[in-house]
């Protein structure tokens, strides 16, 4: 029998990347998703959609009851940093009710969980880098902090149950199929600016730094962690800064030759925004030496591979 694998949040943009490797596997896949940020244009045909806001409970314990998977993977979230500054009690509710809601109907069937949560965001801005699991977080905005109380009740849910919940604290994700449109996701957003002819904005001036991983090395590390247990950080180890970001991608337009010389786009430089980080960057040893995961994209290759996908979209739009 193939396995049934639920993918919460099947319809955004690492989500999607999962639910297609899952079936590549031989797998059922469900993927419950509201649709207030995800596409449902995203979703393979091969997998079923059911839209549902996961903070609905009892809807959900009656989905995932029907569906009876062999394990979930919990991507849904509020994922922006500063619409969680306007609003931290929906980021509460999503990220934390929602996150409970999920490991409630696990245990119900059974299931393990492989949870994603943030890496920069939890540890915050004072942790040494690259930072380890053992760290202490010290998020610094209610996004860093709703996720860290979902990884409280993940990691409760398991050892009361006895099921092997995994929690995934990411990198900052970057691949074909990012949404340019909103907050996260820069190297998407300076791409659109690139193909649009417009100056992006470098929060920051430029200067802050991230652990930029690529997306299809972070989906072969959430099915790698499927069965385990513990809290890895799924990174490169290696940071960047936001202006070699946009080098990199500046220098993938103009040997694409697109639509505006990409040499006479200068951004703008501004400070960073509440909530945001100065410097981040994740030691993502543990989960080589337990899940013999290892990232195989460098930033180079990364954003060539993303510059172009994303254009190919953008014109298809």
């Amino acid at each position: 029998m193939p396995q049934r694998s639920i993918v919460t949040g099947g319809a955004g943009f690492i989500g999607s990347h999962v639910v297609d490797a899952l079936l590549a596997d031989g797998h059922q896949v469900t993927v419950i998703d509201d649709l207030s940020s995800g596409d449902a244009g995203r979703v393979a045909a091969e997998a079923q959609l059911r839209e549902l806001d996961i903070v609905d409970r009892a809807a959900l314990l009656a989905l995932v009851q029907e569906i009876a998977p062999t394990g979930i993977f919990h991507l849904a979230a509020q994922a922006s940093v500063i619409a969680s500054v306007d609003d931290p009690g929906r980021d509460c509710d999503v990220n934390v009710k929602g996150t409970l809601h999920v490991v409630e109907a696990a245990a119900r069937c059974g299931a393990p969980v492989v949870y994603t949560s943030t890496g920069g965001a939890l540890y915050g801005d004072e942790a040494p880098r690259p930072t380890p699991e053992s760290h202490i977080p010290e998020p610094l905005s209610p996004y860093g902090a709703s996720k860290l109380g979902g990884e409280a009740y993940v990691g409760a849910w398991s050892r009361s149950s006895g099921i092997p919940h995994a929690v995934c604290r990411l990198g900052n994700v970057y691949g074909p199929r990012q949404n340019p449109h909103g907050e996260a996701g820069v190297v998407a957003i300076f791409t659109h600016h690139l193909y649009t002819g417009r100056a992006p904005t470098l929060y920051g001036h430029g200067k802050p730094t991230r652990d930029y991983v690529y997306v299809a090395d972070v989906v072969s590390a959430l099915l790698a962690a499927a069965g385990s247990s513990g809290t890895y950080n799924i990174a490169t180890g290696t940071e960047a800064d936001v202006l070699t970001v946009w080098e990199g991608l500046r220098a993938a337009a103009e040997r694409s030759g697109g639509p505006h010389p990409a040499a006479d786009i200068e951004p703008k430089l501004a400070d960073l925004r509440p909530g945001e980080l100065r410097n981040s960057c994740l030691d993502p040893s543990l989960a080589e030496r337990e899940l013999g995961w290892r990232p195989r994209v460098s930033i180079k290759e990364g954003l060539e591979l993303t510059y172009s996908a994303l254009v190919e979209g953008f014109q298809r739009a």
